[in-house]
């Protein structure tokens, strides 16, 4: 009777689908595909995406009056990244969350 109620239990959680570390690798940034495990392609709707790994970028142009001159000088026109977003071909590390409908993006891999 015991090893039957393990069974069942275990029968339980693998149907549950419990949360299971995966990688992947972007194909296409707009819309956001995925490939999973080189096996399953997913859209952006699958993603839980955090803002470690979305693009911010600071525009900083300004101009410096040159005193006496009358003269005055652009400065800093261009964005600056200060952080860049997912990349088509940047490998990733997922978090399957339990059920296996949706997927935390945790971070970039930089090792091979």
């Amino acid at each position: 009777m015991l090893e039957a109620i393990k069974q069942a239990a275990l029968g339980a959680m693998d149907a549950a689908g419990p949360v299971i570390v995966q990688l992947g690798s972007v194909t296409q940034i707009n819309p956001l595909k995925v490939m999973v495990d080189q096996r399953l392609e997913l859209t952006e709707d699958f993603f839980v995406i955090p803002e470690s790994l979305t693009k911010l970028e600071l525009d900083l142009k300004h101009t410096h009056s040159i005193t006496g001159s009358g003269l005055t000088q652009e400065a800093l026109k261009d964005k600056i990244i200060i952080r860049k977003g997912l990349e088509a071909g940047d490998k990733l590390v997922l978090l399957r969350m339990q059920g296996g409908q949706r997927y935390v993006i945790l971070d970039r891999v930089v090792s091979p």
